[in-house]
C-alpha cells in the first residue's frame, strides 16, 4: 500500500469521514509488520479494535432475583376480597308486625292486652283499700308513742 494513501486515510479517519472499507484498509495496514516509523504511534489504536473483537467476557454475571411484590400484593388483595365476600351478611330489612302476623292475629293480641290491662286495674283498686288501712294504722301507732 502506498504510504501517501495511508496518510490520507488516517487524516480522513480522524475527521470521521472514512467509509467502512477504508477503515478496514487501515486496520489491515497497521496489523502488518511494515509500518512506517512516523505512523507507529497510530498502530495501538487500530490493533486495539482487532484485539477487542477477540476478547470474551467469561465471568458469571450475578442476576438479582426479580422481586414480585406487586404480584403478591394482588394475590393478597384477592384473598381478602374473597374472605370478605364469604363472610358478608347483608343486614335484613326491618321486620314489622304486619310482615309477621295477619291482621286478625294482631287484633286478637290487642284484645288480649286490653283484657289484661282491665284486670290489672281491678287489682290496683283493691290496693286502694290497703292504702286506707295503712293510713288508719299509722294514726293509731303514732298516737300510742
Amino acid at each position: 500500500m502506498e504510504l501517501h494513501n495511508i496518510e490520507k486515510l488516517i487524516e480522513k479517519y480522524f475527521e470521521a469521514t472514512t467509509t467502512v472499507a477504508e477503515e478496514e484498509t487501515l486496520r489491515t495496514y497497521f496489523s502488518g509488520d511494515d509500518i512506517a516509523p512516523h505512523l507507529e504511534q497510530h498502530a495501538p489504536l487500530f490493533n486495539y479494535f482487532s484485539k477487542a473483537k477477540e476478547e470474551r467476557f467469561t465471568k458469571q454475571v450475578p442476576l438479582k432475583p426479580r422481586k414480585n411484590y406487586m404480584k403478591w400484593v394482588s394475590v393478597a388483595a384477592i384473598a381478602v376480597f374473597m374472605v370478605g365476600l364469604y363472610f358478608y351478611q347483608p343486614t335484613p330489612a326491618p321486620v314489622t308486625l304486619a310482615d309477621e302476623y295477619t291482621p286478625e292475629e294482631i287484633e286478637s293480641a290487642k284484645e288480649a292486652l286490653a283484657l289484661l290491662a282491665m284486670n290489672f286495674n281491678k287489682g290496683t283498686e283493691q290496693l286502694y283499700y290497703l292504702e286506707e288501712f295503712e293510713k288508719t294504722t299509722n294514726k293509731f301507732l303514732t298516737k300510742n308513742n
